[in-house]
């Protein structure tokens, strides 16, 4: 007769003998006898309240296969057993660490985020050799004192937890270079963050932070400061001392005017979402590696003149300003590729040429510039005569000799005149602009400033391969192919180490270019308006300097939830893909909601 009653279980043969208590989730022996061997132990997403005794002396007690394998040839050799190195406790219930932590002095990683933890055990600071620590997304309230004693650490992660300070002890983390205290409730920094010599990232973001210490500026190798989301009114001066400093988020603050800043490698500066209602050259004078610049959001009236003094910027956010027009001298930046204006009360402008983009406005205020009255006498300038050499009429000289830039552009023209070549002469070139023409190649000429070349502009013309003489220019740093017939890039670009920023919009690839995760200094790219399918994110998470991405309009049916790992990305665009998740809302919410959406569906 069966043991199961008909719609209901078999009888406990235990029932009487428990306590009523729901018995905790075990840590399989399987999961602590394979790290016994490779020193990784990952319990995440176990649902455990307590960590068991057996975890904290997995190094000290006997294991159990010493008690039934005794033959020396067999295939387990227990005695063999490494100190574990890596212990993963993410995504479960826990409310504290034991002291017992302290019975694992060989960890070098440690992570504990997505908890409940309040506190940590004094006994961590006993961990000598730990280099990562990821304590986010708990309920600490404060950093114990012993913190100071891990002398090793690297990366110390304790965004979004309750910390209300960040103890004096800190400072003394000399190896540390990468913190990132963000989504606490901070309403000052301690000047004791001047001691962390090896710093390279700092994220003070979503606090309540209403000022800086002064001692920020003895962070000579911090890349990246982020403060975006506080009550920040201003930045000290001492900030220009951060020599390093090539990324900085001021975003949602109070700020009322632009910081002076004199960090000559600032590459990007985001001050959106803040007061500031004036901008003049003081302001921008030391700016001279600046290639994003981000205001919109604010009250300004007026750009001044002196916005030709940022060469090398390449977007400009105005977005909601009050600005009533624009300076003509704003149409002479050379390498500017994006200009957002929406939301000013333009008068000067018409709407219809703010909707033809970015080339088109700069062509219009070039063209409002004036000419230099003709002078006479002993300062009138040299009389064209039938002697002119004929290429000096193709080209500007003062551009290719000042400037250093040359431009043969919006000529419709299928190939580039010998004679725009022969105008250089010996003259270095460090920017050219071909773009708007008919090329079907790459002119074969352009290896000819290889010494010098570093942005090159090719875009709106029809051609369908990249050759190898563009894969010659080492030291080029900006490539413009938009609007081409590209299907595919030659392997041999990964020549090109210095590249930063590449676009490749409105071509005709359906893969994702391989070459380009071998390049590890690309920090943006641009791809939208393609027919890719599909993404490598774990090539991406790869490019540690990868900050921008633009994917939209493509044919990505899903995004892969480990892109949400990538974390240097500042700007994901996936818009126009048709994918069903991320939903729209979610992608409305801006690059960090839709990263962080991700990581939520990465499976533990």
């Amino acid at each position: 007769m069966s043991r199961l009653r008909r719609g209901g279980r078999a009888p406990d043969p235990m029932a009487g003998f428990r306590d009523g208590k729901e018995q905790e989730p075990a840590v399989p022996q399987g999961l602590i006898k394979a790290a016994r061997k490779s020193g990784q132990l990952n319990l995440s997403g176990r649902g455990l309240t307590d960590v068991p005794v057996s975890v904290w002396r997995i190094n000290l007690d006997t294991p159990e296969e010493a008690h039934q394998n005794v033959a020396f040839g067999g295939a387990d050799r227990w005695w063999e057993q490494t100190d574990l190195s890596k212990l993963i406790l993410a995504s479960n219930k826990l409310q504290s660490l034991s002291e017992d932590i302290r019975l694992l002095p060989a960890l070098v990683v440690l992570d504990i985020h997505d908890n409940q933890v309040t506190s940590l055990p004094r006994a961590i600071g006993e961990l000598s050799g730990l280099q990562k620590l990821n304590l986010s997304h708990n309920k600490i309230k404060e950093l114990p004192a012993e913190l100071a004693n891990l002398q090793s650490l690297k990366s110390l992660l304790i965004q979004h937890n309750q910390l209300e300070e960040i103890p004096d002890a800190l400072g003394r983390l000399g190896s540390l270079d990468q913190l990132d205290v963000s989504n606490n409730q901070l309403k000052t920094i301690s000047s004791c963050i001047g001691g962390l010599s090896c710093l390279v990232r700092l994220n003070l973001s979503h606090n309540r932070l209403k000022t800086l210490p002064a001692e920020i500026g003895q962070l000579k190798n911090v890349k990246q400061l982020d403060c975006t989301s506080n009550l920040l009114e201003s930045v000290p001066s001492s900030l220009g001392g951060m020599d390093s400093l090539e990324q900085l988020y001021l975003r949602q603050n109070k700020l009322t005017d632009l910081p002076e800043l004199s960090c000559k490698l600032l590459k990007e500066l985001h001050v959106g979402n803040n007061q500031i209602n004036t901008l003049g050259p003081q302001h921008l004078k030391h700016l001279c590696s600046i290639s994003v610049l981000e205001l919109r959001d604010n009250k300004l009236k007026s750009l001044p003149e002196e916005i030709t003094l940022l060469q090398g910027l390449e977007r400009l956010d105005l977005t909601n300003n009050d600005l009533g027009g624009l300076p003509n001298a704003l149409g002479n930046l050379p390498n500017l590729k994006s200009l957002q204006l929406d939301g000013n009360p333009l008068r000067g402008l018409r709407r219809d040429l703010l909707s033809k983009g970015t080339q088109e406005l700069l062509k219009y205020l070039r063209s409002r510039i004036q000419a230099p009255e003709v002078k006479t006498g002993q300062d009138a300038a040299p009389v064209v005569t039938a002697m002119t050499l004929p290429s000096d009429a193709l080209v500007s000289m003062h551009s290719v000799t000042t400037l250093k830039t040359l431009e043969y552009c919006d000529k419709q023209a299928p190939v580039i005149p010998e004679a725009v070549f022969n105008a250089v002469g010996t003259n270095p070139i460090t920017a050219v602009n071909f773009s708007k023409n008919l090329l079907t190649e790459v002119p074969a000429r352009i290896v000819e400033w290889k010494d010098a070349l570093c942005d090159v502009n090719l875009g709106f013309n029809r051609i369908p391969e990249v050759s190898l003489s563009l894969c010659m220019l080492l030291k080029l740093t900006h490539l413009d192919m938009r609007n081409n017939i590209l299907m595919s890039l030659p392997a041999e670009m990964e020549a090109l180490t210095r590249l930063q920023s590449v676009i490749l919009s409105f071509n005709r690839f359906k893969t994702f270019p391989d070459v380009l995760y071998r390049i590890p200094s690309l920090e943006s790219i641009l791809i939208s308006s393609n027919q890719i399918s599909s993404i490598d994110p774990l090539q991406l998470q790869k490019m540690s300097k990868l900050s921008t991405l633009d994917l939209q309009n493509n044919d990505l049916l899903q995004i892969p939830p480990a892109l949400g790992n990538c974390e240097s990305l500042r700007a994901l665009h996936l818009e126009g893909n048709p994918f069903r998740n991320p939903r729209a809302a979610i992608l409305a919410k801006g690059t960090a909601a839709v990263l962080e959406y991700l990581r939520s569906r990465i499976p533990t």
